[in-house]
């Protein structure tokens, strides 16, 4: 029976890049980021992708290339890393550091099927895997089963508390709770009293430890969360629906001082709910987020957040994995990257 034909498409969900990514890399457009370029051509390399060897080397010349190792990166994830902010970076330059390290990277986009199974792609071979990147799989079973595999691995991020779990892997992260504190510091420098948080602390273990950072600021000030003028519902595609969040808003007794959102796109749709009920941001309410996501600066007011280093996590964990490969006896080690309050005009108002 003939082999079926690899095409652009079957690269594209490989590298969980869309098509038409996959197309201008082949066809030489110079917007590409090399990094990209490099998880393409070596894809399809993999795959035996047919249009081999000119125009794969007039893209990426195989003089350029370090010595290659015989087992590739496993990468896996949730979510095409595309898709969102952080994710975006991150994969451009851990994919860079990863082949300027002499490896090949595979990407696995994991099924909730997969998850609830504990199970591992069929198409991931164990024997042909030097090492395993985890990044938004935040399932505890599921990350155990990845740590008892005997292979190096790392997670960037993790379950809600993993924080405190003692862990078989390399860990790392962005910082959060710091930087919850200088958010927290500058509402209040504001005059704010009532604050209410917005989003599932149990989300993600960065989503916990800047719910942990937002409610221990507030004890120090003798305060205490209030969960009526608070929406701590578990995370859903509701958090992009004004109309959720203008019912939920209806419902508080009455409107809290500022309102501290788990991320930018929380935050970002929230403004949007509460100025179609009449209230003005920030002289009725301050809005905060986190992220530093390029739409913090675009929408109205701009947005008060938080700026990730995402590039440097990408550069610092294949660092860290590649170490690893090579001392799987050294000790384990959790990684915070350092962020960076960004204060825009959602908590620009003046001390009461």
């Amino acid at each position: 029976m003939p082999k079926k034909r690899v095409t652009l498409q079957d690269i594209a969900n490989s590298c969980g890049l869309c098509r038409n990514t996959v197309s201008k890399v082949f066809n030489g457009h110079s917007n590409v980021p090399e990094a990209t370029k490099r998880l393409v051509i070596e894809t399809a390399r993999e795959l035996g992708y047919g249009r081999f060897p000119g125009e794969i080397s007039a893209v990426i010349p195989d003089s350029n290339q370090p010595a290659k190792h015989d087992k590739s990166i496993s990468l896996l994830t949730r979510h095409k890393l595309l898709n969102h902010n952080f994710g975006a970076y991150f994969i451009t330059s851990f994919t860079d550091q990863i082949s300027r390290l002499g490896y090949t990277l595979k990407v696995f986009e994991i099924s909730t099927e997969e998850i609830l199974q504990r199970k591992l792609p069929p198409q991931l071979d164990l024997a042909e895997t030097a090492g395993i990147l985890c990044i938004e799989l935040f399932n505890r079973d599921y990350q155990d089963m990845i740590t008892g595999l005997g292979i190096p691995c790392l997670f960037v991020d993790g379950y809600a508390r993993v924080c405190r779990s003692i862990l078989n892997c390399d860990f790392v992260s962005m910082e959060n709770y710091a930087a919850m504190f200088v958010l927290m510091d500058k509402l209040f420098e504001n005059g704010a009293e009532r604050i209410g948080f917005v989003g599932d602390s149990e989300h993600c273990n960065s989503f916990f430890e800047r719910w942990t950072g937002f409610a221990t600021a507030l004890m120090t000030k003798g305060m205490t969360w209030n969960d009526s003028i608070s929406i701590l519902d578990e995370d859903s595609d509701n958090y992009g629906d004004s109309a959720w969040y203008i019912e939920k808003l209806r419902k508080m007794p009455f409107m809290p001082d500022a309102f501290v959102c788990a991320n930018d796109y929380i935050a970002i749709h929230l403004i949007a709910a509460l100025k179609k009920i009449g209230c003005r941001v920030p002289d009725d309410v301050m809005v905060t987020g986190f992220d530093g996501s390029p739409e913090a600066s675009l929408v109205e007011p701009t947005l008060t957040t938080v700026s990730i280093k995402s590039s440097e996590i990408g550069t610092l964990s294949a660092a860290a994995l590649d170490e690893r490969i090579k001392h799987p006896d050294h000790p384990y080690r959790r990684v915070s990257v350092l962020s960076s309050p960004i204060f825009g005009e959602s908590t620009n108002r003046k001390k009461i």
